[in-house]
């Protein structure tokens, strides 16, 4: 994967929206604008930081060397994935979805309706 595929990837979820609060280095992806998911611009290799379940996050770094705590995020929700090939693509699709779904489930009934 590289860049634009998660981007591509991220924005296909119902109500992903991408934005650049800290600037054009980094696109934020946010659903009812809460952030699930970081990508560095420029990194290479491609990145990308995903809020995680704090148990799965730690068993995810224990099996992937290229996942770390996010760089600048909460360590124990965050993941920072270095997308270099040591990590298959469909892991990293199944860990945005979870990001995803962590966001959405957190949100108010009022909003999951609006988003529907």
């Amino acid at each position: 994967m590289n860049t634009a595929d998660l981007l591509a990837y991220c924005l296909r979820k119902k109500g992903a929206l991408r934005d650049q609060p800290f600037g054009p280095e980094a696109d934020v992806i946010k659903v009812m604008g809460k952030m699930f998911a970081l990508i560095p611009v420029d990194a290479d290799p491609p990145q990308i930081s995903l809020k995680c379940d704090p148990t799965l996050a730690i068993m995810i770094r224990d099996t992937y060397p290229a996942v770390t705590p996010a760089y600048h995020m909460n360590k124990r929700h965050w993941n920072g994935i270095e997308v270099d090939g040591s990590v298959p693509d469909d892991e990293i699709e199944e860990w945005i979805d979870h990001a995803y779904d962590l966001v959405v489930k957190g949100l108010t009934k009022a909003q999951r309706a609006q988003l529907g």
